[in-house]
């Protein structure tokens, strides 16, 4: 008879993926077990339109994967990933042909924002440049587990991070300064004025100085594949096309960990009504173009850089968010977007590119947004409609049929909304454990949150080590 497992994993996305592995280094026995053909849950890349175009299904830009604490402790290089950087971050356009960015130099970034701004951009991200390894260690975790590495900066950023963006936003006077700081916030998919919504912002600001908001050579899939690569090189399994239903499907182990919703934890481990508070947020509406040439922004910046934002106002990103929180369609909707060939032309054939576009809407939404995301992206970018070879459309039934964990097309695994922003899934000490001693959860639903970063995963480890090598009761 075969010997029991140490650990059990289900769900083989990049939290998924980052718990095997870092078990596996503790020299467990690991096996991890996925229900779709191949790795990788919200970090895929498939031909979603025509041949020879490669798309992400959803994450597409990595600016916290690549400043992982988890991702940066491993030898991912040795497995394929490679990290590809734009000239620019991100560029924010406006309807006038003007752009604000987000550059790698603070300076750059500055500068774009207009003279009456300059300096009070560079005063809120001063305190915390060249320290995000320690900014990032202590801050994607659960503040109240483990001491501080750096207990002064730690404290600095505590008393900023909990601020909404709307409090933030007071410190720039012009207009397009304050667009383009509630658009690096509009990615916590909650209101602006939304507890910890301008900590985050200043945290995406950050990784941009520190370690660019870089693509995955090839996709997203790469990120999910040099993980799998090394789980397997330390002699974990893994397991695909597997549906787990109940535990008595799984192997015997010591102890099982779930990259999946606590809705579908609570099934699988008859945990009955434990995260019955928990809340789910806002759905996406997704778009991905196969194009015949570049997009053709108004904005030069924009053409330049990796990721374009597209609201031309505070207003306008506030009422996005709002109307999707709120249950209304959308009308002018916030959009993120990617063009990961300028800066990797393998993902189209040759002269072609592709585009990732999204918007926000109500969570389970049955509507069209085709048209309304298209208007978007020509009123910044004229003729763009004139480039659409082919497009590949995913509302939030779409997005949930293709991952579970995004229940009603959430794909950051729960509402980033008070204080489910830092305790989720629900108030605990140990975030990541259950009130079934040999499972523990490990997805985005635990904090720090959504992202291609892995540090969900990562404490979820430690959780579980924890547990294993405390003495027998």
């Amino acid at each position: 008879m075969a010997s029991m497992l140490d650990v059990v994993v289900v769900g083989a996305g990049p939290n998924g993926l980052t718990a095997a592995v870092e078990l596996a280094r503790r020299g467990m026995a690991v096996a991890l077990f996925e229900a779709e053909p191949t790795v990788g849950g919200g970090a895929r890349t498939e031909e979603l339109t025509l041949p020879g175009f490669r798309h992400d299904p959803c994450s597409a830009v990595h600016p916290f994967g690549a400043g992982s604490p988890a991702f940066n402790a491993m030898p991912l290089d040795r497995f394929g990933l490679e990290w590809l950087h734009p000239e620019l971050p991100m560029a924010h356009p406006f309807p006038d042909g003007t752009a604000a960015v987000l550059a790698h130099t603070v300076g750059e970034t500055a500068a774009s924002l207009g003279s009456r701004d300059a300096g009070a951009y560079r005063r809120l991200v001063a305190p915390f440049l060249g320290h995000w390894d320690s900014l990032a260690a202590d801050f994607l975790r659960p503040p109240w587990l483990g001491v501080p590495r750096d207990p002064v900066r730690f404290a600095r950023f505590a008393a900023l991070g909990p601020q909404p963006a709307t409090l933030l936003n007071r410190r720039f006077r012009d207009p397009k300064a304050r667009a383009l700081f509630a658009g690096l916030a509009a990615h916590a998919i909650a209101p602006l004025g939304g507890m910890s919504t301008g900590g985050l912002a200043v945290l995406f600001a950050l990784a941009a100085h520190a370690h660019g908001w870089p693509v995955a050579r090839g996709g997203s899939q790469a990120v999910s594949d040099a993980l799998a690569g090394y789980l397997r090189a330390l002699g974990g399994t893994v397991h695909t096309g597997t549906t787990v239903k109940r535990l008595d499907d799984l192997p015997p182990a010591r102890a099982y960990v779930f990259d999946t919703s606590p809705t579908a934890l609570a099934r699988i481990a008859g945990l009955g009504n434990t995260y019955r508070s928990f809340r789910y947020g806002p759905g996406a509406f997704k778009i991905d173009y196969a194009l015949a040439g570049p997009v053709p922004w108004a904005a030069a910046e924009a053409r330049r850089a990796g990721t374009v934002h597209l609201g031309a106002s505070v207003r306008e990103i506030g009422d996005a968010l709002d109307r999707a929180v709120h249950g209304r369609p959308p009308r002018t909707p916030f959009l993120i977007t990617s063009q990961p060939t300028v800066v990797d032309p393998s993902r189209a054939p040759e002269g072609r590119h592709i585009l990732w576009a999204y918007g926000h809407v109500p969570n389970g939404w049955r509507g069209d947004a085709t048209e309304a995301v298209e208007r978007q992206i020509e009123r910044f970018a004229p003729g763009f409609r004139d480039l659409v070879l082919a497009r590949a459309v995913s509302g939030p039934p779409e997005m949930a049929a293709r991952n579970a964990n995004y229940v009603g097309g959430d794909i950051g695994c729960g509402a980033f909304d008070g204080l489910q922003s830092v305790l989720r899934p629900k108030a605990a000490r140990v975030p990541y454990a259950t009130a079934r001693p040999a499972v523990f959860l490990c997805s985005s639903a635990t904090p720090p949150g959504g992202g291609v970063h892995g540090m969900c995963g990562h404490h979820a480890a430690r959780a579980v080590w924890r547990r294993l090598r405390a003495p027998h009761r």
